[in-house]
């Protein structure tokens, strides 16, 4: 029986939540002369520039047809943009400049099958940057310095170490390195002698200690570092003796993010986030600049940009119930100027508060979590529903990443169709601390699911969730933990949705990208390793695939055909399976994406299937399938008939002159 707590409510449209945001992305020319920001032009999020407080003479300045872009910043020099770009989810990204003046675009590193990271740019070599190519082996990404005006290219830093990264100083030159081992991680320093060993740390750090940014003098580092302590925090390393000094610390949560100044590269401020981030001055002359901004914008805010003197920056508010804004804050004068909102067709929509909530594991651990709950439902505001709704248990990816505070549109999607939304950051998380995150080592599918049962119970208990109405759905680790959820525990959750989620713990490992090989050896110690009989034991015994026959839930199951990180045979090897032994299994496919879905025009595709297969499954309401298909790559592989409406859109679809011409 449909269960209708927001009916009253109208549906926030699909297209308004995961569509193209209208506007997102500001940055400031280092000059301040300019804004650029991503806007749709024919339909795709391209490069957009307008004269610094002129945002109605916005014009393209890139003519992507396919992807859209989604990460573009300013080099030093004011003239050239730089953006970054991949085929079809295939993570091997190129970087673009493009000089604003003359339109004149160059791809910078136009080398097939080769991924580009962009490492350092610097207001002293402003017509150059420091990107790291795996050209000569997969494996590892060696160092070149390019010229953004010309695409010249010169070989820097041959790593025949097997360095992980670098960081670089403001000549652009390689001062540290850092090494993953099996046993820790480890800092080298550039000497005149060659790069030399001069800081170690254990595996009890190496997911909570790494350097940030060489100072500005060339002789200092800024570190987060756990070592020593549980919460990670702010340390300056002196780069000629090693003596290290402790600059901020939070007592709840790491440091997470740290405020730079753009030429001196010099801490201003931190920010430590718990239940909600919360940022403190470093030096004083910023403190003003806080306090001007909370009085102005309330305390969710963000530094998204500056220019080079540091005296303009970007700012979005980011909170749950308000349209994600972006502002222009001009230091001299105190003005906070609103540049746009990102979604302003949501300005009026019925947005639902997030509540923070630490919830206790059986063992002991605190989970903070966030709840989400349908409009209407709950009267007196407390973040208890009036009576028990049906819940949707959101599992964030990584697993070594986390949940927080702030602008979710999936959260608000399911809130809005009459769900709880429950996000749960398990042990195993980032940002509480190395005793946090190292216990989830070698518990995928053990205690890391643990805790999402127990947030689950409690749910029930604080009489949020409905015993019989809950859902587990997620991407990435999320995805995995969907289908644990399915085969572990078949009989807690009333069905799943698994989006490029690993099926197979042995085949996930042995198929990673070549240039994680760095980071190999984590996923060896903290999943298991399968190169030891033991560890080939463990992953078995977590892997999904192994009890498939377990599985008596409706599962959707979503995939990028070209996701490097977690191969299309993870979810064709569980629905192979699945088929084998006669169970129903919804299976979409899209031969354009990778690791998540960049294109809205498959995001939307994506969300009426999940959105009718949900309400099915737990009563909500939904959005029929209208034109959600168009122009996306869907293919239903298997079980179109157990999602309301999908057959007939599929089938629609095919004999549809627009599908004939994809």
């Amino acid at each position: 029986m449909p269960y209708t707590i927001a009916a009253e409510v109208p549906l926030i449209p699909r297209e308004a939540l995961f569509g193209n945001p209208v506007r997102t992305q500001a940055r400031l020319s280092p000059d301040g002369r300019y804004i650029s920001f991503l806007a749709p032009k024919d339909g795709v999020l391209n490069v957009w520039l307008a004269p610094y407080g002129k945002l109605d003479e916005a014009r393209p300045i890139t003519d992507d047809r396919m992807r859209g872009i989604r990460q573009h910043f300013w080099a030093p020099g004011g003239r050239h943009v730089l953006y970054l770009q991949d085929q079809a989810g295939d993570e091997n990204w190129h970087v673009y400049s493009v000089d604003v003046e003359s339109g004149r675009q160059i791809d910078l590193t136009p080398l097939k099958g080769v991924q580009a990271q962009v490492v350092g740019l610097s207001h002293r070599r402003p017509e150059f940057v420091l990107v790291g190519l795996n050209d000569r082996t997969p494996e590892w990404h060696d160092l070149y310095e390019i010229d953004i005006r010309s695409g010249e290219r010169k070989l820097v830093q041959k790593n025949d170490q097997g360095f992980a990264g670098f960081l670089e100083d403001l000549d652009l030159r390689p001062r540290i390195a850092v090494k993953t081992l099996a046993e820790g991680g480890e800092l080298y320093r550039l000497t005149d002698k060659g790069w030399e060993r001069f800081l170690t740390y254990g595996q009890e750090d190496s997911l909570t200690t790494g350097p940030i940014v060489i100072e500005g003098d060339g002789n200092r580092a800024l570190l987060v570092s756990s070592v020593g302590r549980d919460k990670a925090a702010l340390v300056r390393l002196d780069l000629a003796t090693g003596e290290q000094s402790v600059v901020a610390e939070g007592d709840k949560a790491d440091i997470s993010n740290v405020w730079i100044e753009p030429k001196s590269r010099a801490p201003q401020a931190y920010e430590v986030n718990y239940l909600v981030p919360e940022v403190t001055p470093i030096v004083p002359e910023v403190a003003k600049d806080i306090e001007r901004l909370r009085s102005a914008l309330g305390p969710q805010f963000q530094v998204a940009s500056r220019t080079l003197d540091d005296r303009k920056w970007v700012v979005v508010v980011d909170d749950p119930v308000k349209v994600l804004s972006t502002y222009v804050y001009d230091r001299d004068t105190g003005s906070v100027t609103k540049l746009f909102d990102q979604r302003p067709q949501l300005a009026n929509a019925p947005l639902q508060p997030m509540w923070p909530v630490e919830i206790r594991a059986r063992d002991g651990l605190t989970l903070v979590s966030y709840l989400t709950l349908p409009p209407g439902s709950d009267s007196n505001n407390d973040g208890i529903p009036d009576e028990p709704v049906p819940m949707v248990l959101n599992v964030h990816g990584g697993p070594w990443a986390r949940d927080a505070y702030g602008f979710d549109p999936e959260h608000q999607w399911l809130a809005n169709r009459g769900y709880a939304v429950l996000s749960v950051n398990y042990r195993g998380s980032t940002g509480f601390g190395k005793k946090f995150v190292n216990a989830g080592d070698r518990e995928w599918a053990g205690k890391m699911h643990q805790d999402l049962l127990d947030a689950v119970e409690w749910a029930v208990r604080q009489k949020i969730a409905l015993e019989n109405r809950i859902a587990i759905y997620g991407g990435s680790y999320g995805g995995y933990a969907t289908l644990v959820g399915l085969t572990f525990t078949p009989d807690r959750f009333a069905c799943g949705v698994d989006i490029v989620g690993p099926s197979n713990l042995m085949t996930l490992l042995g198929s990673i990208p070549p240039y994680w090989k760095a980071f190999y050896e984590e996923f060896a110690r903290r999943v298991g390793d399968p190169r030891t009989e033991e560890g080939q034991k463990l992953l078995k015994e977590r892997s999904p695939l192994t009890y498939v026959e377990r599985i008596s839930r409706p599962l959707l199951i979503a995939q990028g055909a070209n996701d490097p990180r977690v191969k299309q045979a993870e979810s064709d090897q569980i629905v192979a399976a699945m088929k084998e032994k006669n169970l129903p299994v919804t299976y979409v496919l899209y031969p354009d994406e990778g690791h998540g879905f960049a294109r809205p025009q498959n995001r939307i595709s994506f969300y009426a299937i999940a959105e009718g297969f949900l309400a099915k499954c737990l009563g909500g309401r939904f959005e029929p399938i209208g034109n959600d298909f168009d122009g996306s790559s869907l293919k239903v592989l298997e079980g179109a008939e157990h999602v309301p409406g999908l057959a007939e859109a599929a089938k629609a679809r095919e004999v549809s002159p627009a599908a004939r011409s994809q």
